[in-house]
């Protein structure tokens, strides 16, 4: 089985591509959305570790945000609560799919948390940073101050495009990316 990994900035398109790739896909960032609806331990642990701002269950991403506005130390006490339970779900997913010639990894934070190995295939998506902040401005939950805060546990996307095999270039376009994908999986599947 190839494993692709997707990498860049927060808003670039990662998911847009990785779905692009027609593979299944495993989304770290809906898989944290489902854990905070569905899995009550999650939720009693953060109630534990942040009692001040976790007061109810499906968990609300509203209080999430808050709580890691609120003090720099509550977003890695989410992550070392939430990580272990993704991480398992990735382990599920790559064994559901063993018999598939590719699966797409979208995990925001794949470099920094080295999920990634080194046959692994990495992909790093590039857009225009103007272009970017704009799309993300348009999200419902949009907070520029929570985005420095995610932005400052990633590493520089210099170096995530360095050790990347290949760059996409997202003019946020279905047809570019298609183009983009296809010529990849070309070179990939030889």
């Amino acid at each position: 089985m190839i494993k692709i990994g997707i990498l860049g900035d927060i808003g670039s398109g990662k998911s847009s591509v990785a779905k692009t790739f027609g593979y299944p896909v495993f989304n770290a960032d809906d898989e944290v959305s489902e854990l905070y609806r569905k899995d009550r331990r999650i939720f009693t642990k953060l109630k534990k570790k942040l009692p001040n701002h976790i007061f109810s269950f499906p968990i609300k991403k509203k209080e999430v945000a808050e709580a890691i506005l609120s003090n720099n130390s509550n977003l890695k006490k989410i992550v070392k609560i939430v990580h272990p339970k993704i991480k398992k779900k990735m382990k599920l997913f790559l064994k559901k799919n063993k018999s598939k010639k590719i699966v797409v990894l979208d995990i925001p934070l794949l470099l920094e948390n080295r999920i990634n190995h080194k046959k692994d295939i990495l992909i790093f998506v590039h857009s225009n940073k103007k272009e970017t902040f704009k799309r993300l401005k348009k999200r419902r939950s949009f907070n520029s101050d929570l985005l420095k805060k995610f932005k400052n546990i990633q590493l520089p996307l210099d170096y995530k495009k360095k050790k990347s095999d290949y760059v996409i270039k997202n003019d946020f376009t279905k047809k570019s990316l298609k183009k983009s994908v296809k010529l990849i999986l070309r070179k990939i599947l030889v």
